[in-house]
C-alpha cells in the first residue's frame, strides 16, 4: 500500500480537472488511493471522475461550500478508509502534478519529522494567455526555504494535520496560512522547496476575474487578520493597514481636502507612483525582467482598491452576523466533460 493519498477539490473545473486527476493516476504508484471531493459541480466532472476510477465525495449541498471544508472532508474519508497513509498530497482541481515532484516532496519530508509540509513551484500553465495570468505566475513564485505557509498544493503529513483538527471549515480563503500558523505554534515546520510542483490554469482572461479574485483576497486578509492578528503573530495587520492607508483613506483625504487646499492635497496621489517605484526595484532584485516587473508594479498598485473592498465586505458580513459565502471569479464550464 502506498504511503501518501491524493485529496482532489474542484467545482465545476471541467478539463482543468481531467487533467489534474490523470497527473495524479500517471505519476503516483497503482494503489494510491486518490479522493475528489465536489463542490456542487453541474458540468459532469463528478461522471468524468468516476469513469477514471476516481472515489469521488459528493458535499452537501444544504452547508456551505469552501474549499477548507472540501479538504477536510477528503482528508478525513482518506485516514479512515486507509489508515496506513503517512502523507497527504493536497491539489486543487484547476492543477496538475509535475512529474518528480511527489519524490523529492517525500524524501523532504522523510529526512525532518518536525516538517508538517513541503511545497514547491506552482506554475501558471498558460502564463502568456492574459496578463492576469501572468501575475498569478509570478504570485506563485515564493522564496525557497523554511516558509511561514503554504497554498493550496502541498505534501502534508497525516499526524501533523491530526494534531491541529485539519482546516477550519468556516473560511472562505486564506485557509492555508491559517492552518499553517497553527502548525508553527505547535512547533511544525514548512519548507517551500527548490522542484516544480503543479501546473495550475487560473483561466483569469478578464479584468473583472481580477478584480472578484482581490476582494476574495482583501477578505481572507481582513479574517485572517482578525483570527492571529495579536502578537505576537501579527498576522496580516500590516497588509490590511496598507490596504487601508492606500485603498481608502489617501483618496479620501486627496480628495476631501482638496478645496480647502487649493488642489495642494492632490499631490498626495503622487504617493502611488512612488509605491510602484518600491513594487517595480523589488521585483526586477528578486530576478523578474522590467516588463513583468512593471506589470506586477501596477497591479500591486492597483489591488490596494479591491482589497479594501474585500476587507469592508468582511467586517460588514461580521457585524449583520451572517455566513460567509464563496466569492468566485471562474466563469462555470457548460459544456460535459469527457475523460
Amino acid at each position: 500500500m502506498s504511503c501518501i493519498g491524493v485529496v482532489t477539490i474542484g467545482r465545476n473545473e471541467g478539463q482543468r480537472l481531467i487533467r489534474c486527476l490523470k497527473s495524479a493516476i500517471a505519476l503516483l504508484p497503482q494503489d494510491t488511493p486518490i479522493i475528489y471531493v465536489d463542490s456542487g459541480s453541474t458540468d459532469g466532472s463528478v461522471e468524468a471522475a468516476e469513469s477514471l476510477g476516481v472515489q469521488v465525495i459528493n458535499l452537501d449541498m444544504s452547508l456551505p461550500f469552501t474549499m477548507a471544508r472540501g479538504r477536510n472532508t477528503g482528508f478525513r474519508y482518506l485516514i479512515e478508509h486507509f489508515p496506513d497513509i503517512n502523507y497527504v498530497q493536497f491539489i486543487d482541481g484547476d492543477c496538475e502534478l509535475i512529474p518528480g515532484w511527489i519524490e523529492q516532496a517525500q524524501e523532504t519530508l522523510d529526512n525532518d519529522h518536525k516538517l508538517a509540509i513541503a511545497c514547491g513551484r506552482r506554475r501558471e500553465r498558460f502564463p502568456d494567455a492574459s496578463i492576469y495570468n501572468r501575475l498569478a505566475d509570478m504570485e506563485w513564485n515564493t522564496p525557497v526555504g523554511e516558509a511561514k505557509a503554504c497554498g493550496g498544493d502541498a505534501l502534508i503529513r497525516v499526524d501533523a494535520i491530526r494534531e491541529v483538527n485539519g482546516y477550519n471549515d468556516t473560511l472562505i480563503g486564506g485557509e492555508e496560512p491559517e492552518m499553517c500558523i497553527r502548525l508553527r505554534q505547535r512547533g511544525w515546520k514548512i519548507r517551500r522547496i527548490d522542484a516544480d510542483m503543479t501546473y495550475h490554469d487560473a483561466a483569469m482572461l478578464k479584468f473583472s476575474q481580477w478584480w472578484k479574485r482581490s476582494i476574495r483576497g482583501g477578505w481572507a486578509m481582513a479574517e485572517g487578520a482578525a483570527m492571529h492578528g495579536k502578537p505576537p503573530e501579527r498576522y496580516m495587520i500590516r497588509e490590511s493597514l496598507s490596504g487601508w492607508i492606500w485603498g481608502l483613506f489617501l483618496p479620501l483625504v486627496a480628495l476631501g481636502l482638496a478645496w480647502f487646499t487649493s488642489g495642494l492635497s492632490l499631490l498626495l496621489f503622487l504617493g502611488y507612483p512612488v509605491l510602484m517605484g518600491r513594487v517595480y526595484q523589488y521585483r526586477r532584485n528578486y530576478g523578474d525582467p522590467p516588463a513583468h516587473a512593471r506589470l506586477y508594479a501596477l497591479f500591486c498598485v492597483l489591488y490596494k482598491f479591491p482589497q479594501v473592498i474585500g476587507q469592508i465586505n468582511y467586517w460588514l458580513t461580521r457585524w449583520r452576523g451572517k455566513p460567509a459565502t464563496l466569492i468566485e471569479y471562474k466563469t462555470p464550464i457548460i459544456e460535459g466533460v469527457e475523460p
